[in-house]
């Protein structure tokens, strides 16, 4: 999913489009934001990185997948949801639609 995401940041970032990821541990030393660090530095992750160590985010989203994918629209609504990897293609058209609609 990086490089989807990297590419999405950087192709619409100056549009306004905005990738943030949920980093919700699924074992104990991924709690340690210190390796959550090194990870988005050694992986080269441009965007915002959330730690997420309790899961609030996760279960606020009835998240029950990874990896999941929600686009949010301008008014704050979720728009479209893509569970799994793959489908870059649809959810690439999505973001050109939402980001083609005007501001109300």
């Amino acid at each position: 999913m990086i490089p989807s995401l990297r590419g999405w940041h950087n192709k619409y970032g100056s549009q306004g489009f905005t990738v943030i990821a949920n980093h919700y541990p699924e074992f104990d030393y991924e709690t340690d934001l210190g390796l959550l660090k090194q990870a988005v530095r050694e992986l080269n992750v441009p965007y915002p990185v959330v730690q997420d160590n309790e899961g609030l985010i996760w279960r606020a989203y009835d998240n029950r997948y990874w990896p999941t994918q929600y686009l949010i629209d301008k008014w704050g609504n979720i728009r479209f949801i893509h569970i799994g990897e793959g489908g870059g293609h649809e959810t690439e058209s999505v973001i050109q639609a939402l980001l083609s609609e005007p501001y109300p």
